[in-house]
């Protein structure tokens, strides 16, 4: 199937981008090719394969989930910089407030 300038141009034009003479020319051909691709997949015979994600072998790289002991507190706090701790809570800097 091809595609004529006014077809790339108002694609252009919907997406908002500016298109030179030359780009407009040159995009209409490759646009052109890729729709004879799109085409020329339609007309492969699929009826004996099977519908698939991907065509490689996909297994299940997940470990199981075991709970496991968590941090204590001074363990959590153990790299807080001086001043970043106001008892059981981390002190930050307002995310709104102006750095020095």
């Amino acid at each position: 199937m091809a595609i004529d300038r006014s077809v790339v141009e108002k694609a252009a034009s919907l997406a908002r981008i500016a298109l030179t003479p030359q780009e407009v020319e040159r995009f209409t051909g490759q646009l052109s090719v890729v729709l004879e691709a799109v085409k020329r997949l339609g007309e492969v015979d699929t009826e004996k394969v099977s519908p698939t994600a991907s065509v490689l072998p996909v297994a299940n790289v997940m470990r199981d989930d075991v709970a496991r002991p968590g941090l204590t507190p001074d363990e959590v706090f153990a790299n807080v910089p001086r001043g970043g701790r106001d008892g059981e809570f981390f002190r930050v800097q307002q995310a709104l407030e102006e750095r020095p």
